[in-house]
């Protein structure tokens, strides 16, 4: 028995996820695991899993890619359809979560959010700078309070007195709880302190000026830990929505665009296949020398040959199937 699915892969500095979807848009399945500085890596293992754990065939129609590394896993497993993680979370939540009308979303490297109104999105904002607004931000400080990620949520909920932490910033966050660490603060009473920290900066560098209607949604893997939801809960005086998958909703997104796209163009995938998670691939960058630009070419090559030392870009082996980083789109592929 085979299943028409669409596959989704989103590709975060933190995690790679991949996630299917059926031909009516109902979620089927999804893999996480970290991207561990090899993207290329991350999305052949992350593939792999997802197919090998698979309790039916599946035929794949579309595949989409979003992310920050969208480009290059669109490149490597011939995505039909490239999107931003803005659009990606927008399509899942009001997919999967009646009346949305306001997505938080924080992920291990950035935070987003997301304002929809019937459906379409009307504003959103991103942060890439702040580390005091990212899940990294979190995991850094439970190890430093030597207290598990897992466990850091519950624990958090024991508060009764929650320690006041400056989180404007994550250089003054971090020397404040040292601070308050030092003067005897319970770990729970500083553990929920971080969480209304970073609520606090999330919601004043992100949500300035913005209207936060309900239904809120929260997404990304930072809306694991139930010491952040309650921390928003009361920031917003709201009940705020957790999906089942709030993990890998840029995945699931994804897919669904990727299904969207095959039922409007009705064109085949351009997918590579379920093989392609054994393929092999080669990152080589080089130095183009032919103006003052001196622009850095990121090539991407389908062959078995190490070519991590090639000087030139004409001396490069194998089929190459994207390429980056040309300022005047010479060599710019993919």
């Amino acid at each position: 028995m085979s299943l028409t699915v669409y596959l989704g892969i989103d590709v975060g500095s933190v995690t790679t996820k991949a996630a299917i979807v059926d031909e009516k848009g109902k979620f089927v399945d999804s893999y996480m695991l970290r991207t561990a500085g090899k993207p290329v890596w991350a999305v052949q293992k992350g593939l792999n899993e997802l197919f090998k754990k698979a309790l039916c065939e599946y035929n794949v129609q579309g595949v989409g890619t979003t992310g920050s590394g969208r480009n290059l896993a669109g490149a490597l497993v011939g995505a039909d359809v490239i999107k931003n993680e803005i659009t990606a979370h927008a399509v899942a939540a009001s997919t999967y979560i009646q009346g949305v009308q306001t997505i938080l979303e924080i992920g291990g490297q950035d935070s987003k959010i997301i304002i929809l109104r019937d459906g379409i999105v009307t504003d959103f904002a991103m942060n890439t700078v702040c580390a005091a607004g990212t899940g990294s931000f979190l995991d850094q400080q439970a190890n430093r309070l030597n207290v598990p990620i897992e466990i850091f949520g519950e624990t958090a909920l024991k508060s009764e007195n929650p320690a006041r932490i400056a989180g404007r910033c994550g250089v003054f966050a971090e020397s404040d709880l040292i601070h308050k660490q030092q003067l005897g603060y319970p770990v729970e009473d500083l553990l929920y302190g971080l969480c209304q920290a970073l609520v606090r900066n999330y919601l004043s560098n992100l949500a300035l000026g913005k209207e936060l209607l309900p239904t809120v949604s929260f997404q990304g893997g930072v809306a694991t830990n139930v010491g952040m939801v309650k921390a928003f809960e009361e920031a917003l005086e709201t009940k705020i929505v957790v999906p089942d998958n709030h993990q890998t909703m840029g995945a699931i997104g994804a897919a669904l665009l990727a299904m969207e796209n095959h039922q409007y163009t009705e064109q085949p995938t351009k997918f590579k296949g379920q093989t392609v998670g054994d393929m092999h691939f080669n990152s080589i960058t080089c130095v183009c020398n032919d103006c003052s630009n001196n622009c850095e070419i990121i090539t991407i090559v389908e062959s078995d040959e190490n070519q991590h030392h090639v000087e030139s870009i004409k001396d490069i082996k194998g089929n190459v199937i994207a390429r980056w980083g040309s300022t005047c789109g010479k060599y710019s592929i993919g």
